[in-house]
């Protein structure tokens, strides 16, 4: 007796296996490419925010760039928030030096790494970088006729623990940079 086949119908096991496992190769891939895509997408808002704090010291700056308050902006990186009288309360009466002070005060705290440190918790600002950091560098040139223009350049730093190399034991900080220059204003 003779066995005769048909056409035959249908996959074998083998084909099942192997169409499974390109399959879980496929979701895996679809996975880790989820999942770069969250990373990345974190550290493009962190350097977002540290554009936009960067550029909100240069617009405090610019809306009092008097000579008396210019050089109150100057801040060093791990400075902290300096205090000072509070220029938002009511009746507050600020001379420009004090309102430099305190746009300086509320932009450290804005930066994030000094969410619980005073005055910042009494401002309600909670920075949105993490170990966030910046400095301001004014330099005053005058022309000789009487103008005066200031050079600034603010820094903007932060740990982007989504991407950090760690180089030889140190962790590689991330860093914003943009320098502006602007007329100052005679009393």
């Amino acid at each position: 007796m003779s066995l005769k086949f048909k056409n035959q119908h249908g996959f074998t096991l083998v084909e099942v296996l192997i169409a499974a496992f390109v399959l879980g190769i496929g979701l895996l891939g679809l996975a880790a490419l989820q999942a770069q895509s969250l990373q990345f997408n974190f550290s493009a808002y962190q350097r977002s925010q540290a554009t936009i704090l960067a550029y909100d010291i240069l617009d405090r700056i610019r809306a009092n760039p008097s000579i008396a308050s210019i050089n109150s902006y100057t801040q060093a990186i791990g400075g902290g928030p300096p205090g000072g009288q509070n220029c938002q309360a009511v009746n507050a009466d600020c001379t420009t030096a004090e309102m430099a002070v305190f746009d300086r005060s509320q932009w450290t705290c804005s930066l994030g790494n000094w969410n619980n440190t005073a005055p910042c918790p009494n401002y309600g600002i909670e920075g949105p970088l993490a170990q966030g950091d910046g400095s301001v560098a004014i330099a005053l040139n005058n022309d000789g006729n009487g103008n005066t223009s200031a050079q600034i350049t603010v820094t903007v730093t932060w740990l982007d623990n989504r991407t950090a190399k760690i180089d030889q034991g140190e962790v590689q900080r991330e860093t914003f940079t943009v320098d502006s220059i602007m007329s100052v204003t005679q009393p």
